[in-house]
């Protein structure tokens, strides 16, 4: 009598129902995305409402001149460490940026209402770097961002180092993590917890990986 394969302990494809997987409709397309169009657009419109310039801005962030203005028009889109940074020097919380500032006390995500996918450009080899779901973005003055994160291979070496915490989940793929000076492999079923302000870089280690991360800004 046949008995069944051992179940592996983590069934992908329950969480591929469970998040539905992120399109890659426009991979190569090169118009961006709405979302990420919208983040430009919040950056700059809050930072005029402040009253700084791209250039103090800059100075504020360490983030080049051109790359900010590249960002508020939307023809880049910001990594999430860079969006952190902008954050914190606007005075503005995190989620705002990145998915809008939300009227709720609390938020219930179904899949058929996940939020549009936004992406993310590599500053050094402006490169796509990944690609990313908010999973709560209606929750007012919230302090942590909840995202299904799809990982592409890191196209440079560029760390990010910001303030906050992140925790990762491997739900798909293979991914590369550096923490500081050490490396680490992670698998699906893996998880790291991280301190932002310690120069970190995460990236599939090949092909495509999927992970849910959960960022606190602090």
């Amino acid at each position: 009598m046949e008995t069944d394969a051992k179940k592996p302990h983590i069934n992908v494809d329950y969480f591929e129902d469970l998040t539905g997987r992120i399109d890659t409709s426009n991979d190569t397309g090169s118009q961006p995305d709405a979302t990420g169009e919208n983040i430009g657009r919040r950056i700059k419109s809050i930072r005029e409402a402040k009253g700084i310039s791209l250039e103090e801005l800059s100075h504020m962030t360490g983030v080049e001149v051109d790359w900010l203005a590249r960002i508020e028009t939307g023809e880049v889109q910001p990594q999430l460490g860079t969006a952190i940074r902008l954050s914190k020097a606007l005075d503005s919380t995190f989620g705002r940026l990145v998915s809008g500032g939300g009227e709720k006390r609390y938020t219930i995500t179904r899949k058929s209402d996940r939020k549009v996918v936004s992406r993310s450009t590599s500053m050094k080899g402006k490169k796509q770097a990944y690609r990313y779901l908010s999973l709560a973005p209606e929750v007012k003055g919230r302090h942590m961002e909840s995202l299904i994160v799809q990982l592409e291979e890191a196209p440079d070496s560029e760390r990010s180092i910001h303030d906050g915490e992140e925790f990762i989940y491997v739900l798909e793929g293979r991914v590369s993590l550096d923490i500081g000076d050490d490396h680490f492999a992670l698998e699906p079923g893996d998880s790291a917890y991280y301190l932002s302000t310690t120069p970190h870089l995460i990236a599939a280690a090949q092909g495509r990986a999927t992970i849910l991360a959960v960022l606190y800004s602090g």
